[in-house]
């Protein structure tokens, strides 16, 4: 049985300065860049079957980086962007707070934004990483299969493959270039390694 190896992207401009980045297609700097280089030994002697990303720029150039010749086969998945912030897109959690103390995206969730950016709850998040899960899955008995995508959405994900309602993502920090690896343990699902860097 293979391994869920879950790859967070290299840092962007927002994710330095600790902007909400849901929908905005924002590209690596360059030390995200050399950040997601550096994670190709955690990756190199796996056996990979299968690697999907999101459609974001940031997370396919992440995959090209640190899956090499892997990548090629990739496969862009809608349901692997992240979470849409809807108005909050852009913020800082202190600027979001100024008109709303004490906000925390987990337990009060986004606004409407515009068009592009009309928000979603956390549950519709879950809805998103269970139809990934539901596609994976079967994948696994052959090899391992990488998703390569976002913070929130990849906690999201790690809830719901836990049995953990959608909002216990909460409970696992993950940092920008870093690899968690979720697997079984006596055919129960479990977190094998987490926010791992070289």
């Amino acid at each position: 049985m293979g391994d869920l190896i879950l790859l967070r992207h290299g840092e962007t401009e927002w994710s330095q300065a600790g902007k909400h980045t849901g929908r905005t297609d924002v590209p690596l700097t360059a030390h995200g860049e050399e950040c997601a280089a550096a994670v190709s030994p955690l990756l190199r002697d796996r056996h990979i079957t299968a690697v999907f990303t999101s459609p974001a720029q940031r997370a396919v150039r992440t995959a090209e980086l640190a899956l090499g010749s892997a990548a090629a086969s990739a496969k862009q998945d809608p349901d692997l962007w992240e979470w849409d912030y809807g108005g909050y897109e852009g913020l800082t959690t202190a600027q979001i707070q100024q008109t709303r103390p004490g906000w925390y995206l987990w337990r009060d969730g986004v606004i409407p934004g515009d068009s592009d950016h009309p928000g979603e709850s956390v549950q519709s998040v879950g809805e998103r990483t269970g139809r990934v899960l539901a596609r994976v899955r079967p994948l696994l008995p052959d090899g391992d299969v990488v998703l390569v995508a976002h913070g929130h959405v990849l906690r999201v994900l790690t809830a719901r493959w836990l049995g953990l309602d959608p909002a216990d993502g909460r409970l696992f920090r993950l940092d920008t270039g870093t690899v968690g690896t979720l697997g079984f343990e006596h055919d129960e699902p479990v977190i094998l390694t987490w926010n791992l860097t070289p």
